[in-house]
């Protein structure tokens, strides 16, 4: 089916082609292949459990294959990482038999992730190498698709949601409101096709399902965000945090992160200060940032310090405190919220918020544009990434990026050296991009890599620099081209992080090209101090 969608162009004959297939399957595996054709390997919300990188699925097949001294070529000639892995498996002496089903794959894949414990990372890699073993390499190739999320045969969430609507005789705004509430593609498909639901967990875990977060388009400036909106809006500060749901439950509260992974015992101190709320069943929508000692925010880097971490919790209370903001509230004694104005949200969370002694957000309804640019600057002046811009008439739209948020920003760039770049897959197949961005040391004059990024070029851009770059080329080695460090980019980034992955610790979050600087040479380059400097100013913010 794969197969056939990769060389399918309209839009309405590929969610014809998925219904169908989809149609065709028993319950059980219709459940888990709506989940696999758009690349997700495990249900959501589970993601973070599996933890397998393209990385880890290459060096397993060339571990099996000798590919790895051929890696550059395979990588050149491969129009994405899922036919690199094919290619390289097509080297093995004795190829396999297909005998991989739907659920068997489903299978091994939750039982990967389920590994947990002491040398758990090996114990999942060689089970990950046991599935290998035993797939053809055209399964390889759409199994390593699967791992990575790359399917790259044009099937969307937002096109999987139409196929089942066609498979269901439904209205697709129907498919596309279930969709919102179960938050997963296969639960949407294993209710429509009455396959069995999993039993319920016993504890409290089984009782909580987390919406995915409403998401927010992108706008320059606070003047912009008023003639999209009108006057009657809201801003409030958008913090350099995590974004967490709660969601309050008599046998206690459960905490989601935005990708909708269970982080409650990460956060004791989150889900005592909703305690007072818990017979209320309220579902709050907030942020969680790290502060210091004195209670000044710290940024986002330091906050990593506790997501995700089940030991030792009570220690990194103590050496990384956490703080609670609050700015929605999505479902109040029993009742989903989300299809109410948002004005009537905020001021029911107000309510409860001041009974309980829990933080909202900072936040003003501007009288005027003056009001709001005077508000944005200073949040940017304390510290915060910008501010968000919420219509007050706008209703809460489970995973869709709404036109009633609106996200300003403040701009941070560095000028940087480009001194390596790798093949692109899919659209950006025979260019050079994902570039390897590099600061210059002054003391030694080298160059030092603090990130990458293949975003912000367009089409053209991809192809000039790929010649410019294949000029420079002093070496390649499993589909990454080194260059000479003479090309300059005007790289955007929202902060600089602490990074184990690169020599000098630090990386950047969010990086994007905004503009190829020719006007610079590499002597030019910002500096891995001016980087340092940056990184120590924003990890104690001013108030």
């Amino acid at each position: 089916m794969c197969q056939a969608l990769s060389q399918t162009q309209s839009r309405l004959q590929m969610a014809e082609l998925v219904g169908d297939f989809i149609a065709g399957l028993d319950p059980a595996e219709a459940v888990i292949a709506a989940r696999f054709t758009v690349g997700r390997a495990v249900a959501q919300g589970d993601e973070s459990r599996l933890n397998i990188s393209g990385r880890a699925i290459w060096k397993i097949v060339a571990e099996m294959t000798g590919a790895a001294d051929q890696g550059g070529e395979i990588f050149a000639a491969a129009t994405d990482f899922g036919e690199a892995i094919e290619i390289a498996m097509r080297l093995r002496a004795d190829a396999p038999a297909p005998t991989l089903t739907i659920a068997e794959v489903d299978r091994r894949l939750n039982a990967i992730a389920a590994i947990e414990g002491p040398k758990s990372r090996a114990r999942k890699l060689a089970a990950l190498r046991e599935l290998i073993e035993i797939a053809t390499s055209l399964e390889a190739k759409y199994l390593a698709k699967i791992l990575i999320r790359e399917m790259r045969h044009g099937v969307s969430e937002g096109m999987m949601l139409e196929a089942i609507a066609k498979m269901a005789s439904k209205p697709v705004a129907e498919i596309r409101r279930l969709h919102m509430l179960e938050g997963d593609l296969g639960r949407v498909v294993g209710i429509l096709r009455g396959a069995p639901q999993p039993a319920p967990a016993a504890g409290p875990s089984a009782t909580a399902r987390p919406l995915k977060p409403m998401l927010a388009h992108p706008v320059a400036n606070v003047a912009e965000a008023f003639a999209a909106l009108g006057p009657d809006l809201a801003l409030e500060h958008k913090l350099d945090g995590a974004r967490v749901q709660i969601h309050c439950l008599r046998a206690g509260a459960q905490i989601f992160s935005r990708r909708l992974n269970e982080i409650t015992p990460s956060l004791p101190e989150v889900a005592a200060a909703v305690a007072p709320l818990l017979e209320r069943g309220a579902i709050f929508d907030g942020e969680v940032i790290a502060t210091d000692a004195a209670g000044r925010p710290l940024a986002f880097q330091e906050l990593m310090r506790r997501f995700r971490r089940i030991r030792e919790v009570a220690r990194l209370q103590a050496e990384q405190p956490v703080r609670l903001y609050l700015f929605d509230l999505l479902g109040l004694d029993g009742a989903l919220l989300i299809d109410h104005p948002y004005r009537e949200r905020f001021e029911r969370m107000s309510e409860l918020a001041a009974g309980a002694g829990l933080e909202l957000v900072g936040r003003i309804v501007p009288a005027s544009l003056a009001d709001a640019k005077r508000f944005f600057e200073a949040a940017v002046e304390a510290g915060h990434e910008g501010v968000m811009a919420k219509a007050l008439a706008s209703h809460y739209t489970p995973g869709v990026r709404g036109r009633g948020w609106l996200k300003i920003k403040r701009a941070k760039t560095l000028d940087l050296v480009i001194v390596a770049a790798e093949w692109g897959y899919g659209r950006r197949h025979g260019w050079l991009s994902n570039y390897h961005l590099a600061a210059r040391d002054e003391r030694t004059g080298d160059f030092a890599e603090v990130g990458k990024t293949f975003k912000g070029l367009t089409d053209e851009q991809f192809r000039d620099l790929t010649e410019r770059l294949l000029a420079l080329k002093t070496g390649e080695m499993a589909g990454i081209v080194a260059v000479r460090p003479e090309v300059i980019v005007e790289v955007a980034y929202n902060d600089i992080q602490r990074s184990p992955q690169y020599d000098e610790g630090m990386a950047l979050r969010f990086a994007r090209i905004v503009a190829i600087r020719d006007d610079k040479s590499a002597a030019e380059a910002d500096t891995i101090e001016t980087m340092r400097r940056e990184f120590e100013r924003q990890l104690v913010r001013p108030r």
